[in-house]
């Protein structure tokens, strides 16, 4: 396309009439001809300089918008929010004989499982990112997520690196902020879980579909370090699918998930206690020798020297209505040095039910059910939601010479949503243990746990 000045213009206009005046012959008879000829020209010069207005000689013309710098909008970047939230617990704990042989008197408490503070946003349209921090974790303050993300690249969509929750799991995806239950199911205890790392994910919502793989060193510490001697590897692979959405918010999910992890160290070590969890309290120097000050491991396998772990995992859920479920399992492949492979599982399934008729939501772009939120918030005009649940897992490490013990928990919950950011969690476990050394036994535990979040 022709760009011409205002200055050429204007050079042009001069030329072009000082060469007709000095060409002239027939003054009387030419002069209109030639003053039509020359508004002409100059109208098509006119025009041609108005379709580069304010355009610089030899600069292009098209500008690619959507390429701007972050800078541009000093007002937007970065953006900022915090967040946070605390869950008080309490409990109390009843065994028969045989579980205070096996396991020590188990005291009653109280503490703060979680107490976490949150800075996330982002620093451009496309880079997101989260710091955050727990102060009622073991080593306090401790590293949760703390990461960056690029969003919706060219090949690898969301792309997430820093230390986060690792795809495996459908309990252990779904954020702690809207469990159904206090703690999460037994199989929990395979998941590599917060791993400093790097995962590539996405999410079709049309096609009702998510997938993610990541990569990570393996352990990392509360402090997000990893170092290992040797291994020190692992990856991590879901994906889900939506099998059918109809009316009533009614869905139906399916999920499968594969773990492969090198561990630093050549070591991998599989334990846990039943459903409830009394953190270790800063106080516990004033417990007397030999009282514990938390809730004892149940189950342990012990440390197993291991080329290769791996993990495969199946879930199922959905939701319709006031009533959601959920199950998945978890199977652990361990291949040991210098001896024959071992396999653990775990197993849970559950239910729950809105008794004031609000709806758990599944949230697509996660691949997990989401929160409830009361139709009428606590107060003069309503009393929140209330709902109860019921669950039964399963953790077996027993295998081969490895008897680290088979744990089943059935657990019954009730919870009051005050409005959309605070709950009451009450939950009744019990706990039934065939230890290592084959003696049955029982426990019972009541718990109760106060959250906000916001």
């Amino acid at each position: 396309m022709l760009q011409v000045h205002p200055i050429l213009l204007v050079l042009a206009i001069l030329l072009v009439t000082g060469a007709r005046i000095h060409a002239q012959e027939d003054p009387e008879t030419d002069v209109v001809a030639r003053i039509q000829a020359l508004e002409t020209e100059i109208a098509s010069l006119r025009q041609a300089t108005a379709q580069s207005t304010d355009v610089p000689i030899f600069h292009p013309t098209e500008v690619c918008e959507p390429c701007v710098s972050s800078a541009a909008a000093p007002s937007r970047f970065p953006a900022v929010k915090v967040t946070g939230f605390f869950q008080a617990d309490a409990g109390w704990v009843h065994q028969d004989v045989a579980n205070q042989i096996a396991l020590g008197d188990i005291q009653d408490g109280a503490d703060f499982r979680r107490a976490r503070l949150a800075a996330t946003g982002d620093v451009a349209d496309n880079v997101g990112y989260m710091v955050e921090f727990d102060f009622g974790f073991p080593g306090r303050p401790s590293f949760m997520d703390v990461w960056l993300e690029v969003r919706d690249t060219a090949l690898l969509n969301n792309v997430k690196i820093g230390q986060f929750r690792h795809p495996l799991g459908l309990d252990g995806l779904t954020s702690v902020k809207e469990l159904t239950f206090i703690e999460r199911g037994l199989p929990f205890a395979f998941l590599p879980f917060r791993q400093i790392g790097l995962m590539s994910s996405g999410a079709n919502e049309d096609l009702g579909t998510t997938w993610a793989v990541s990569g990570f060193r393996f352990p990392t510490d509360p402090f997000g370090g990893q170092i290992g001697d040797d291994g020190g590897y692992g990856m991590a692979s879901r994906l889900t699918a939506v099998l059918l959405e109809g009316s009533d918010d009614a869905v139906l999910h399916i999920g499968g998930a594969y773990s492969l992890i090198d561990p630093a160290n050549d070591a991998v070590r599989y334990r846990t206690q039943p459903e409830f969890f009394i953190a270790e309290t800063g106080g516990a120097a004033f417990v007397p020798t030999g009282v514990p000050s938390q809730v004892p491991v149940f189950v342990d396998t012990g440390d197993i020297p291991t080329n290769t772990a791996n993990l495969f995992a199946a879930e199922l859920a959905g939701t319709r209505g006031p009533l959601h479920a959920q199950t998945e399992v978890i199977h652990a492949l361990v291949d040991r040095m210098g001896a024959s492979n071992v396999s653990f599982s775990g197993v849970s399934a559950q239910t729950g039910y809105v008794l004031t008729g609000e709806h758990r939501p599944y949230n697509h772009k996660a691949g997990v059910l989401g929160r409830i939120v009361p139709y009428n918030d606590f107060g003069p005009c309503g009393g929140g939601a209330w709902e109860i649940a019921a669950r039964w897992s399963m953790l077996d490490l027993n295998d081969a010479d490895i008897r680290g013990g088979r744990l089943n928990t059935t657990t019954l919950g009730l919870n009051w949503y005050l409005n959309q950011y605070s709950k009451f969690q009450f939950n009744y476990i019990h706990a039934f243990l065939d230890s290592a050394a084959g003696v049955d036994s029982d426990a019972d535990f009541f718990a109760v746990r106060a959250q906000v979040d916001f």
